[in-house]
């Protein structure tokens, strides 16, 4: 029988900047579950862990349903009456700078072009900025000063053509998994070498040729040494230096003065000079060579002359532009590129347009205001500390969670509480952000959005909806215009669907451009509705024939004298000694995603990393007397957090790693944000995550716990706590840290039902305790002031029962009946549910390799980004046999 395939809705994914496509079964079910677009160029049908499991994430759970006033249900008109007529007191009282918006690389393109619209061409205030102020910013300013314009030259297809590929401050295996793995497929087929550049032995390196465990801040030094290397050497490209660029002596000169002798630049970097000599000579003697960079270029203090020094050497030996090479920016968020090409940063206008006279002028006679903002506006920390000064009395944000995500997290909390009026656009209810917000506005969410979306490749793609809104959620673009509506602008943001804007923000892309800006999408300016809903992704810019996959490589520079510019790039000096010895650095997880908005509402993305855990080196650990598995207190001058340790040798002496997806929401206070200084590049304002100076020290818990419960409770009270997601209900793990924490009970966490079950060992210090009904069970506690607390993985299992047997209860008493070892353990591969015991079992059975582990299991077979972990399993094995 000839059944017909059920159509699919295209769509692409909401997380990193690869940019992959999405198909998703059409007929508007929520928790659908999805699959890669095998059509679509960027990831062919494969997709990463989050993104095979976004099916997860669409339920309602958190959902921000209906506007809000604190904390009371209003209308729509209500709400949108107040935000226009706020906002415009204020401005009528104290200008247009009294007023900012900050919002985020989540937004779609036609979202982020209203609210740009808004504030910098008719309010007429520079102070909208974005999220992606903390991720790219130092890459824009580095493309800007380098090429003249934001772009990025190169494509994917130059990661499958290079000879050698080098990944720098990029855990590329976790962060941007299907682009690596395209990077691994390409190598088994043309023996492409792969270079690490990190201070850390991240999942990337295990693919690696060769691993540069540079000293944190290094960088700088490291490629200057190339840099200079690089022309000592004769390895400098003289016609395209001569025919294309301009400023290679001062470059030159500013890289020399720093260490002028390699021995000295290896001792900066912290690298033996036989290393650094390798390294040297790969990128002098491979013609093809593709240098990515991320986060661990672009956040530090010098993050712009770090990607300016990365970019001197491909223009040195004209290694750009062509197929396999050139310099490239990994971008953090979906459309982070999206808003940058509207003017969504505080310090650009729209369509590539900078705040000089002819180019505000230009603006102000394509939107028809006289209104349009004359200067740049406050880069996001700089913006909250106006918050916090009074400066800015009325803030809109859209799409973020500034109080986890910025720097020095709690005093933007505190400046958001003092605020006169706060507005929040999301999508969700409970974030820490929502708490300090006067105004809730429900915002549509993935997969009720419709719109574009711009990777790192400059490819856009079309976010198309499957489901309607929830609730009375609306699109971002039409909140955005309904206000502006009301602020008496209604002529100009009378837009009828995102087709509408789209096709005017194409306009302006080639309005009075005549070729001086590289960003030209205005070929799609007259597409109808149709054309705008079956648009296929294409790069930017458009010419004749379609898209542009590459640039640069016979010049065409969008500077004023048509050359691409060397920068000088010295080192800054080093602090001295401090009361802070350790060096912090914060990341993403290979399964999680921001604050855990999204990825938190699926229990298998989070079972394998299920607390905030920090990471140090054995040696450090030791010296501190911090155990693994125990709890570890970061302290820095902003403030202390607790994490569960994790000592590894992957982790740089003098170093620690923390993530930065735990927030006031899951835990106590575990939040990267707090930590963080609120130092920056002061050209791209971009803050220095990665080098947060940092002490650490044991905690030593009064007693520890964990609760499994099949509802969500209220935040415990105690000096650590980590909630998750699991299969049936949540997780939450417990501790005491000081001698007030009083131990917690069932009674006090989850309330009594009508069974109990408990078991109390004083003179151990052990509790346990179970509620159940009708023979189910409904919540457990097990807590110990001496011992180890049992796994959790039986325990979870508990809740898919229907009625607990009495080798059920007495196992949860005694954690002694069968399955209580919790032998199925954490999920190793998130894409295909394998955890850890059916990997064991397999290596048992003789599996001795990452392929027989996926032959068996599955596990490793989809993105890869698990293969690492399996690997180490391997080897863990290896090793206990032979013990």
């Amino acid at each position: 029988m000839n059944m017909k395939q059920a159509p699919l809705i295209r769509t692409t994914c909401p997380y990193c900047g690869v940019g992959c496509g999405v198909a998703v079964p059409a007929g508007g079910r929520r928790n659908t579950p999805v699959s890669g677009d095998a059509a679509h160029p960027v990831n062919k049908g494969r997709l990463c862990s989050k993104g095979s499991l976004l099916g997860e994430t669409t339920g309602l759970e958190n959902r921000l349903l209906h506007p809000m006033k604190n904390g009371a249900r209003i209308g729509w008109d209500e709400a949108l009456d107040e935000v226009a007529a706020k906002f415009s007191s204020v401005i009528a009282e104290h200008g247009p700078d009294a007023v900012a918006f900050y919002v985020s690389g989540q937004l779609l393109t036609e979202d982020y072009y209203v609210a740009n619209k808004l504030m910098k061409g008719f309010i007429g205030s520079g102070n909208i900025d974005t999220n992606s102020r903390l991720c790219m910013s130092s890459a824009v300013a580095a493309h800007k000063r380098a090429f003249g314009e934001d772009v990025v030259p190169g494509c994917y297809e130059d990661f499958e053509e290079a000879d050698l590929v080098i990944l720098v401050g990029s855990n590329t295996a976790w962060c941007h998994p299907i682009l690596y793995q395209r990077l691994l497929a390409a190598r088994a087929r043309r023996g492409t070498r792969i270079v690490v550049v990190d201070p850390r032995r991240t999942a990337t390196c295990d693919e690696a040729d060769l691993h540069l465990a540079i000293a944190p801040g290094a960088d700088l030094a490291l490629f200057n040494a190339l840099f200079c290397e690089l022309a000592a050497r004769g390895t400098a490209d003289r016609a395209f230096v001569e025919a294309y660029t301009e400023g290679l002596a001062g470059a030159l000169k500013a890289a020399r003065s720093a260490h002028p002798s390699l021995a000295g630049a290896a001792k900066a970097c912290g690298l033996d000079l036989d290393t650094l000599e390798t390294f040297i000579r790969w990128f002098s003697e491979t013609e093809r060579v593709v240098t990515a960079f991320s986060q661990g270029i672009n956040q530090s203090q010098s993050g712009v002359d770090q990607g300016n020094a990365i970019i001197n050497c491909h223009l040195l030996t004209g290694r750009i532009g062509r197929p396999g090479m050139g310099p490239f920016s990994l971008t953090g968020q979906p459309n982070a590129m999206g808003g940058r090409e509207v003017g969504g940063l505080a310090n650009q206008l729209a369509a590539h347009l900078d705040f000089s006279d002819e180019s505000c002028n230009l603006l102000s006679r394509f939107w028809g205001s006289s209104r349009v903002a004359a200067s740049p506006g406050l880069k996001a920390v700089d913006l909250f500390d106006a918050v916090a000064d009074g400066r800015v009395k009325a803030l809109w944000i859209m799409a973020t969670n500034p109080v986890v995500s910025l720097p020095d997290a709690d005093a933007v909390r505190k400046a958001l509480k003092a605020c006169e009026f706060v507005v929040l656009s999301d999508c969700v209810a409970g974030t820490d952000t929502a708490a300090c917000a006067d105004l809730l506005l429900p915002a549509a969410a993935w997969g009720e959005k419709d719109g574009t979306v711009t990777n790192s490749e400059r490819r856009i793609s079309r976010q198309r909806a499957f489901v309607p809104p929830a609730g009375e959620a609306r699109p971002d673009w039409w909140i955005v215009a309904e206000v502006a509506r009301r602020m008496g602008f209604a002529d100009a943001f009378a837009y009828r669907g995102p087709a509408d804007i789209f096709r005017e923000h194409a306009r302006l892309s080639g309005f009075e451009n005549n070729g001086r800006r590289v960003f030209d999408i205005s070929s799609l300016s007259g597409i109808s509705d149709a054309e705008y809903d079956a648009l296929s992704p294409v790069q930017w810019p458009l010419r004749e024939g379609g898209g542009t996959a590459r640039l640069f490589a016979e010049g065409g520079f969008p500077t004023p004298s048509g050359r691409a510019r060397f920068a000088a790039a010295a080192p800054p000096q080093r602090a001295g000694p401090s009361r802070f010895p350790f060096t912090l650095n914060s990341g993403r997880l290979r399964d999680q995603w921001h604050t855990m908005t999204r990825t938190g509402l699926s229990p298998t993305l989070g079972s394998n990393a299920p607390e905030p855990a920090a990471e140090i080196n054995g040696h450090d650990a030791a010296r501190l007397g911090i155990e693994d598995g125990g709890l570890v207190r970061i302290v820095t001058a902003e403030g202390a957090a607790i994490f569960r340790a994790r000592v590894t040798a992957d982790q740089r002496q003098g170093s620690l790693f923390v993530p930065i997806h735990w927030s006031g929401e899951n835990s106590a206070g575990s939040a990267a944000g707090r930590l963080a200084h609120a130092a920056r590049d002061p050209l791209s304002g971009q803050p220095a995550f990665k080098h947060t100076p940092a002490r650490a020290e044991a905690v030593a818990p009064v007693w520890q716990a964990f609760l499994l419960a099949r509802r969500e409770i209220a935040k415990p009270q105690c000096g650590y706590f980590a909630r998750r997601r699991v299969e049936g209900g949540f997780l939450y793990e417990l501790a005491g840290i000081a001698a007030g924490d009083a131990p917690p009970d069932l009674d006090s966490l989850a309330g009594c039902t009508a069974e109990r079950i408990e078991m109390h060992d004083r003179h151990a210090g052990a509790l346990r305790q179970a509620n159940l009904r009708d023979g189910r069970l409904e919540a457990c506690l097990i807590l110990t002031r001496k011992g180890k607390l049992p796994s959790r993985d039986w325990l979870i299992g508990l809740l898919a029962e229907e009625t607990l047997g009495e080798d059920d209860r007495r196992a949860l008493l005694t954690a002694c009946g069968a399955g209580a070892a919790g032998a199925e353990g954490r999920i190793v591969c998130a894409c295909m549910g394998v955890r850890a015991g059916a990997i064991h079992a397999a290596i048992a059975e003789g599996a001795g390799d990452v392929a027989a582990i996926g032959d068996c299991t599955g596990a490793g077979t989809n993105c890869g980004s698990c293969r690492p972990e399996i690997r180490l399993l391997i080897a863990q094995h290896e090793k206990d046999e032979a013990a």
